[in-house]
């Protein structure tokens, strides 16, 4: 098992960047795919169809989330746990990801995807 913390710069505020990664609908816009979400802790999660499923543990709106994320296969591990906070900073937003307990044969494809599918495709919902 693997971890991973990087940081990433959005052109938007905070509140505009939660509501990207909390709101169905916005989830919607720069992921092209039907998204479950809600803000409700304890609530179950899916994205891209089902490529991304787990459990919303916390919010603090327009600051921070807590979410466990399901592999298959790994029921037996130890949960992998993503903690994104986001910061207010002159121009944007900064956002720290922390992402524990990656199984390490999703390593890679879970870095490059934080990188592009997600942070990426947030980064493009923001451009003027």
């Amino acid at each position: 098992m693997k971890n991973l913390k990087k940081y990433y710069k959005m052109a938007a505020v905070p509140e505009d960047v939660y509501a990207a990664l909390t709101n169905p609908f916005t989830i919607e816009l720069w992921t092209g795919e039907k998204a479950v979400m809600s803000q409700e802790v304890g609530s179950e999660f899916n994205l891209w169809d089902g490529d991304i499923t787990g459990k919303n543990l916390a919010f603090e709106a327009g600051k921070s989330l807590k979410q466990e994320w399901y592999f298959e296969g790994n029921e037996e591990a130890e949960a992998s746990i993503v903690t994104i906070k986001l910061w207010e900073v002159k121009g944007g937003t900064s956002v720290e990801l922390v992402h524990t307990n990656i199984p390490d044969e999703a390593f890679e494809n879970i870095e490059a995807g934080w990188d592009d599918a997600y942070f990426g495709a947030i980064e493009k919902l923001f451009e003027v």
